[in-house]
């Protein structure tokens, strides 16, 4: 009986055997048809994407079209740009796995279980997106306006607001990239909701000069600059007596368009007009009295 079973235990195996090298011979056969057929896929595959990438372009591109046509804003076209450019990849992407294979059910589900992982993981991203919608909701700035952010002091011009994050160019050409939901939950000042800007610079000049003096050379600055609002208020004000000098505010206004030249260009005149007056601008000063040293008397005149 053992002889028996030890017989029927070697056909099992080399029945096994003969078994694998079949499924390999048959597996070998077929794999030029199988990567011809797979290349095949790959290939369609493909070429749906790029053309699926042309008709993305030209959708967005009538969805452009009709919103300025429509005098959209600027920013609700950009964000209304990105949104539809990230849906439209999402269901290209979808319709090529489902067309190619993947079952829809399935591949819904597992979307589903995603969605809700890649949720909870990106929470900041999802309040940024959020921020841009009421943003364009609310519309406290617009493309083109200059803003501040109050929270964290960045400034500049507002050139993008896209669909998690706004752009902003600062005067000294940088870009500044600001979450969205930081703008949506923070204070704004917006400098271009006006059409004059109001321009404030403060200079010092010194307890020995005539005040009276320096109002005049200072207002005949404002008087001769090209783009200081005549129509508005043009005042020279002493701010503070401040420790090395009096602390002198010279106040005007200029359109939004020309404040930053109009502001520098002051500033430079108001230095040329107080020399040409002849009124000094301190400068810090401090005494220094060294502990244990004598301090020297001065010469008594009637000794000699």
């Amino acid at each position: 009986m053992d002889g028996m079973e030890g017989q029927i235990t070697e056909i099992e195996e080399i029945a096994s055997e003969e078994i694998d090298v079949g499924l390999i011979e048959s597996y070998l056969q077929k794999f030029p048809e199988n990567a011809l057929r797979f290349g095949i896929k790959v290939a369609l595959a493909l070429i749906v994407f790029f053309i699926g990438m042309q008709v993305i372009r030209l959708v967005r591109k009538i969805v452009r079209r009709s919103l300025k046509k429509g005098n959209a804003d600027l920013g609700v076209i950009q964000f209304l740009d990105s949104l539809i450019k990230v849906i439209l990849y999402i269901i290209l992407l979808f319709m090529i796995a489902t067309r190619f294979g993947l079952d829809a059910t399935g591949a819904a589900a597992l979307l589903g279980s995603a969605g809700v992982a890649i949720g909870l993981a990106i929470q900041g991203s999802l309040s940024n997106f959020a921020g841009g919608v009421l943003i364009l909701l609310v519309r406290p700035f617009r493309v083109g306006d200059y803003i501040k952010a109050d929270n964290d002091g960045h400034e500049g011009t507002v050139k993008e607001i896209q669909l998690f994050y706004t752009h902003l160019a600062t005067p000294d050409h940088h870009v500044v990239i600001i979450p969205n939901g930081t703008l949506a939950n923070s204070s704004i000042i917006n400098m271009s909701s006006m059409e004059e800007r109001k321009i404030d610079i403060f200079v010092s000049i010194s307890y020995d000069a005539d005040i009276q003096a320096a109002r005049e050379a200072l207002l005949r600055v404002l008087d001769d600059d090209p783009d200081v609002l005549k129509s508005c208020e043009r005042r020279v004000l002493v701010q503070e007596l401040a420790d090395s000098g009096v602390k002198i505010c010279v106040r005007c206004w200029a359109s939004n368009a020309d404040y930053w030249e109009c502001r520098w260009r002051l500033t430079e005149q108001i230095k040329y007009a107080l020399d040409g007056a002849g009124i000094a601008i301190p400068y810090p000063q401090l005494d220094v009295h060294v502990a244990g040293q004598p301090q020297k008397q001065a010469a008594d005149p009637t000794e000699n």
